[in-house]
Order: structure tokens, then C-alpha cells, then sequence
């Protein structure tokens, strides 16, 4: 965490002082070798060097050493103070009284000043916040500690965490407040065990009532007594030792429960899709919990018996799952071939259903894996292997056993297509990879269809301009698919919200089609893929849409 941690104190002498501060100072960046021999023990010099800066520093004004009591001091001037590596990140946490460069020193005064004066809470002792851009932000803390000798017989002080970055550290708010708060109440209980035995020893306020007082012999008579250090209010002989492990955790946990992350607009569809789908099975499972509790034990439907199965066959072996897999829908068409393989995209991104029959289901579940990415996934109704037919408005892919048949009305149907995965007669004993499908497995493809796919839809074309570019990488043409559907996606969405939701004729639903650049060769393709793609779109999507034309019905 970038941020500044400072103990300040408001002295009865000298005003607002800070006591102790402790930083984190990053590794720097690696620089390009500097020609000349290399000196052994350079390093070593160079932290020394730089230790001894730090006390120079800290030291360096001679009014600053002048106007110093012992309530102002923590550590001696010869001090070289205290010093902790994170051997993970590399990144050093230093501890002095002051900090090292002369710019966070005047962010820190100012901080100090401001939370022992101005910016106080209500009660005086609680959190608060402030700052600005120039002079950084500050969560800062502040309460009060015993002293027999003190005027209200206490002390105040303070916590400030200072750091540039304001969302971060109101963020941190929470966090900050419940560790701060535990490290407060720790020096507060000890110093008033000190309170407590000091006043047992000589009650201070009988001392004063039966003093005479004078506001000339008053500062004599507490002379010595009005700067007394936290060190003696606590009686720690390890106190600043305590206190930079404190603060250095505080510093490294702080900077390790947020991280950054780059948010580009907007969740996808396939995000909002997800998190319906992740609900509704939460909510699925705790009904069943509570049925169960109840008495009653319901039984699934047969297609949900056989999703929830997936893999799980009758020997229930998951060696089954092993075995050659495609890698990629590079990889999946290079095996088919370029003919073959556009004609099972065309169906796939039309809705058809897509039927695998073999008796390998590792093989039929890793086509299934790349043949997803071409649609969005509330278009993906996936049952990866079945002993018996599924019906097409069940699943959209759907892997058979090859014993299985095909009813009669599916493989006369224009809507469907069958890929049988047959093995391969090896006549050699020879062990063949298995990354060598196509010397293992033999692919048969099969539609009644007998539209032609040459033309369209238009997306298809651009995926196969991509998946045949040697020169981009497997990484590259799944962003670039990536990109592909998100535009597709988006015109399903002004479709959806023109035709379905408005209710326009269709002349005006033909010029938002060539707006869409849906028009022209393969437009019939264009306007299936998109009427398919809708079925894709999230409830909550959906349900916005309708919302937002209620209310503006409402308001004409």
C-alpha cells in the first residue's frame, strides 16, 4: 500500500508533533548494467548509506533538534531506527521519527497539525477523514492516553495514515479502523496500569486541591513533569519495536485485500448469463435441502438426471475421459477439413442441433468445449453424452453412445446434423499419439440440409478469415471471436429492443437490419443467427427492457 502510517502527539510545550512514522519503500525498477567492474560489498555501502541518511535527514534542521522535549522525542538522534524486509514482494518498511524526504516531512506536519487541531470528531477521540489532491488524504485517529502528571490527567495523540490515493484509502476505511483501534486500545490499557499504580503510590489530585496555586509557580512546580514520553507513559521498554511491526502488518495486509482490476464497461451478457444460471442452481439445491427436510424426495426430470450426470457412466470409470482431445477450433478444422468444418459451424451458430455419435466421450466433450465458443451462452444447451436421444428443444449439442439410433423425423430433418466418430482399422501394432486423431478416428457427417453454406451468415465468414491467418496464434483468434460475438451481440440486443419490445413492422425492422449491416449475401443466414442469438439474451437484460418501457409509457 502506498500510503504514509505517523503517531502524533500535541505536546503541552512545543504544540502538534510527530513522533514516529513508518513508510514502505519499493524495490527499484531493474536498470541496464552500468559498464565497470563490480565492486563487491557496493550494495551493503549503499544501505548503509542510506541509514545513516535517514537519521541525517530526519536530524538535519537544528531548530527542529532545538525544539524538542522529551514528550516530542521517540528515538535518539543517533537512532538508526528500525527497518523490515518483505522477502515476497521485496518492498522495505521503515520506521523513524520523521520521514525520509523533505516533501512527505511537510505532508506529514500538515497531517499531524490538522488531526490534533482543526479536524477533530465529535467526542475528540474517534476516526476522520480529510485532505485534498495537493497534500494527499488522510484517515487519521485520535484518543487520549493516562498520565498522573498531565493536565486532565491525559495526553492526546493520533494515527494518521497518509496516501495520494483517496478511493483507496476510504476503501480501507473498515479495515483500517478495526486494526488501528486494537493497536489504540493496547497502548491505552497499559498506560493505565502505569496510571493506575502511580496514583495508588501519590494521588496528583489531592497534590493539586491542597497546593496553592499561582500562575507563575505553576509551570515550576511541573517543570520536568509537562513532557513526559509514551515511552514512560507505558512503561515499554520495546514500545517503538511493537509499534513498527504493527504498523508495517497494518501496511502490508492493507495493500494486499485490494487489488486493481481493469473493468471494460459493462458486464457481458455471457457474465449476466452466468450469474442467473449459478442462482437458479443455488436456489434448486436449497429447495431440495428444504424438501427433504420436509419428508418428501423429489425426483429430477430425465433430462436434468442426465445433465447432472455429464460423465458418469455405467462402469463409472473417469479413465473413459482420457484420450486424444481437440485443442481448439483450429484443431478441430484441420481434422474435419475446411468443407466439413464450415458446414458444422453454419449449424452450430443457426440453433440446429448437433449431434456426436462415438464411443469416445473425452473426444465428443472436447468438440463440444471448442464448438461453444462460437455461440453465447444462454444459447448453449449441452448434453455431452447420453445413452439415449434427446430431443432437440432440449439441447442444441447433444453426444450419443454409437449404438444409439436416430429417430427418423431428426435425420430427415434440415434442422439437425449427425457427425459419427468411427475408429480406425490400425493393421500395425505400432502405438500411434494420440494427438493423432485422424489415425484414429474416422468422421462421418451427415444433414438433410441441402441449403447451400458458401454464402453466409457474415460472421462465419469473418471466423474463418481468422482461423485460417497461420500468423495469428490460437490466443489471438479467441480474443478475436471474443470481439466477433460481443458485435454480433450487440446487434442482437437493438434487434431485440426494435422488433420484440417496440413492436415495428417489418419495413422499418429491414432498415435496422442494414443498419446493422445484416443485409446482402447471406442476409436470410444474418436474420437466423440474430432471431437465434435473442434466445441468448439474460432475464435481467430483458426485464430492464420491458421496465424502461413501462415507465415511459407511464410517463406520456
Amino acid at each position: 500500500m502506498n500510503a504514509l502510517v505517523a503517531l502524533c502527539h500535541f505536546c503541552e510545550l512545543h504544540g502538534p508533533r510527530t513522533l514516529f512514522c513508518t513508510e514502505a519503500v519499493h524495490p527499484p525498477s531493474p536498470s541496464p548494467p552500468q559498464p565497470g567492474p563490480v565492486i563487491p560489498g557496493d550494495r551493503d555501502r549503499e544501505a548503509d548509506r542510506e541509514g545513516e541518511g535517514l537519521t541525517m535527514r530526519a536530524n538535519s534542521s537544528a531548530t527542529q533538534r532545538a525544539d524538542m522535549c522529551e514528550g516530542c522525542r521517540s528515538l535518539p538522534a543517533s537512532h538508526p531506527g528500525f527497518v523490515s524486509v518483505d522477502s515476497e514482494t521485496g518492498i522495505r518498511y521503515l520506521s523513524h521519527q520523521h520521514p525520509r524526504q523533505q516533501q512527505l516531512f511537510s505532508v506529514v506536519r500538515q497531517a499531524c497539525v490538522r488531526s490534533l487541531s482543526c479536524e477533530v470528531c465529535p467526542g475528540r477521540e474517534g476516526p476522520i477523514f480529510f485532505g485534498d489532491e495537493q497534500h494527499g488524504f488522510v484517515f487519521s485517529h485520535t484518543f487520549f492516553i493516562k498520565d498522573s502528571l498531565a493536565r486532565g490527567f491525559q495526553r492526546w495523540y493520533s494515527i494518521v495514515v497518509v496516501a495520494m490515493d483517496r478511493i483507496y484509502l476510504i476503501n480501507s476505511w473498515p479495515f483500517l479502523l478495526r486494526h488501528l483501534r486494537l493497536t489504540i486500545q493496547s497502548l491505552q490499557n497499559t498506560a493505565l496500569k502505569v496510571f493506575d499504580s502511580e496514583q495508588c503510590v501519590c494521588p496528583q489530585r489531592a497534590v493539586r486541591m491542597n497546593s496553592a496555586f499561582s500562575p507563575a509557580v505553576f509551570p515550576h512546580q511541573r517543570s520536568g513533569n509537562a513532557a513526559r514520553s509514551l515511552t514512560s507513559l507505558t512503561q515499554h521498554p520495546n514500545l517503538w519495536a511493537s509499534l513498527h511491526s504493527s504498523i508495517s502488518w497494518l501496511l502490508k495486509a492493507c495493500g494486499s485485500r485490494l487489488t486493481e482490476k481493469l473493468l471494460e464497461g459493462a458486464p457481458t451478457e455471457d457474465t449476466l448469463v452466468l450469474i442467473e444460471r449459478q442462482t437458479e442452481q443455488e436456489e434448486e439445491m436449497s429447495g431440495w435441502d428444504g424438501a427433504e427436510g420436509g419428508g418428501s424426495n423429489p425426483q429430477p426430470s430425465q433430462s436434468e438426471s442426465v445433465q447432472a450426470k455429464d460423465f458418469q457412466f455405467d462402469d463409472g470409470r473417469q479413465e473413459d475421459l482420457l484420450g486424444p482431445k481437440f485443442k481448439s477450433l483450429r484443431h478441430l478444422r484441420q481434422v474435419l477439413g475446411t468443407s466439413d468444418f464450415r458446414q458444422l459451424a453454419w449449424h452450430v451458430l443457426m440453433g440446429n442441433q448437433v449431434i456426436w455419435r462415438g464411443a469416445d466421450p473425452g473426444l465428443i466433450q472436447s468438440a463440444f468445449n471448442v464448438l461453444k465458443a462460437l455461440l453465447p451462452v444462454g444459447c448453449v444447451r449441452a448434453v455431452p453424452y447420453s445413452p439415449h436421444y434427446e430431443e432437440a428443444y432440449r439441447c442444441n449439442f447433444l453426444g450419443l453412445s454409437p449404438d444409439v439410433p436416430i429417430p427418423a423425423h431428426v435425420s430427415s430433418s434440415e434442422f439437425s446434423m449427425l457427425v459419427d466418430v468411427l475408429n480406425v482399422e490400425r493393421g500395425c501394432v505400432n502405438p500411434v499419439s494420440d494427438d493423432d486423431i485422424l489415425s484414429l478416428y474416422q468422421f462421418n457427417i451427415s444433414s438433410a440440409n441441402t441449403q447451400p453454406t458458401d454464402k453466409g451468415p457474415t460472421l462465419l465468414n469473418k471466423i474463418e478469415v481468422a482461423l485460417s491467418n497461420e500468423n495469428l496464434s490460437v490466443e489471438v483468434v479467441s480474443l478475436c471471436l471474443l470481439c466477433l460475438k460481443e458485435e454480433w451481440m450487440n446487434k442482437v440486443k437493438v434487434l431485440f429492443k426494435f422488433s420484440k419490445v417496440d413492436g415495428r413492422g417489418k419495413e422499418d425492422t429491414q432498415k435496422v437490419l442494414a443498419l446493422l449491416g445484416a443485409t446482402g449475401p447471406g442476409e436470410e443466414d444474418n436474420v437466423r443467427l440474430l432471431k437465434f442469438w435473442m434466445t441468448g439474451l439474460s432475464k435481467l437484460y430483458k426485464s430492464h427492457l420491458m421496465t424502461a418501457v413501462r415507465a415511459t409509457d407511464m410517463e406520456t
